[in-house]
């Protein structure tokens, strides 16, 4: 892929209006997924699951592209065909999760380091030929006593940069994810500190790793309350200071920005969203790149029964609606009642 279709590549991820489907749950986190509606995960449910979500006529509306898990982008839909060139034909790009997980950091208690950069080159290969246009590496950065100490945040910071040239140098789209994880005591000043630190040292081992920024699209955690936290900051507060932490800390160059959900509810994630784009001038459009946020009310409508799978595609798509809206602040209460009983 030539730079042009990279910068094309990363432009459309960001589109108007469009964000990002992750269904790229490894398998316990699938598992935790499938117990809440207590099925069994098995390859054949895997891939019922996974048809609902990718086969769902008209989302091509709000959603530029899906993150697949490497499983994924090997499977057929029920009809037979590949779900990467399913999502091709309908105009969705597919993405692949490359990384190989966060493991314990090595003399740093409470942190976590993620692997997988080993043989990185060689995958990446093999996901260009079986349709990948963009990959993701996520990093996790915990907040506690002590915690994130630089040592750990430089290190995913290596990392990321490492795992986004090899990206590029194969044609591929590298989406970058640092998380700083909300489930500390910890105040929303606190992760906005975090969430800064880790975005600068992000971006200095991107430059120094030559990586091209225009090439390159930010997933981000908006700057929250820990979930633990006696004092839960509000959707205003949470917008301009997320906002805020952005502008201080991402280079114009970057194409796009897209938000995960970090545990937020469905509705709290929809509602942030908009919020951020109410009336605000950036350099950069703000989307959503969400996977429990969008599928979770069509996970519980499906419940694995396969005379409830256009229900399922009839929350997901709602959900996904309430969201193409929201990254264009034309979210309101009037739109999420739509949904038809």
């Amino acid at each position: 892929m030539s730079a042009q279709e990279l910068a094309t590549t990363a432009a459309a991820m960001v589109a108007t209006g469009k964000g990002v489907l992750a269904i790229d749950e490894s398998m316990g986190t699938i598992q935790k997924r499938f117990d809440t509606i207590g099925l069994e995960n098995t390859e054949p449910n895997r891939r019922a699951y996974r048809d609902l979500l990718i086969a769902n006529n008209g989302d091509q509306q709000y959603i530029s592209g899906m993150i697949l898990f490497d499983e994924t982008i090997r499977q057929s839909s029920l009809a037979g065909v590949p779900f990467a060139q399913l999502l091709t034909a309908k105009g969705i790009m597919p993405g692949i999760k490359v990384d190989g997980g966060a493991k314990d950091l090595a003399g740093r208690p409470g942190e976590q380091v993620t692997e997988g950069l080993d043989g990185l080159r060689e995958r990446l290969a093999g996901y260009k030929a079986l349709g990948a246009k963009f990959a993701k590496w996520r990093a996790v950065i915990t907040i506690g006593h002590g915690i994130p100490t630089s040592g750990c945040v430089d290190a995913n910071a290596h990392a990321l940069a490492r795992y986004a040239a090899l990206c590029q140098a194969a044609g591929i789209v590298p989406m970058v994810e640092p998380e700083v994880l909300m489930d500390a005591d910890n105040t929303i000043d606190r992760c906005g500190e975090v969430t800064a630190h880790t975005l600068r040292t992000l971006f200095q081992a991107l430059v120094a790793q030559n990586v091209v920024l225009e090439h390159t699209i930010l997933k981000i955690n908006m700057v929250v309350s820990g979930k633990l936290c006696p004092v839960q900051a509000g959707m205003a507060e949470i917008a301009e200071k997320t906002v805020s932490c952005l502008k201080r800390t991402v280079p114009a160059a970057i194409p796009g920005i897209v938000f995960l959900s970090g545990g937020q509810s469905g509705l709290d994630a929809t509602r942030n969203l908009n919020a951020m784009n109410v009336g605000t001038v950036l350099p950069w459009p703000l989307s959503f790149s969400y996977g429990r946020a969008l599928q979770a009310d069509a996970l519980a409508a499906w419940g694995g029964k396969p005379a409830q799978v256009a229900r399922g595609q009839q929350v997901l798509l709602h959900r996904e609606r309430c969201n193409s809206l929201a990254a264009r602040g034309h979210y309101s209460a009037a739109v999420e009642n739509e949904l038809p009983a």
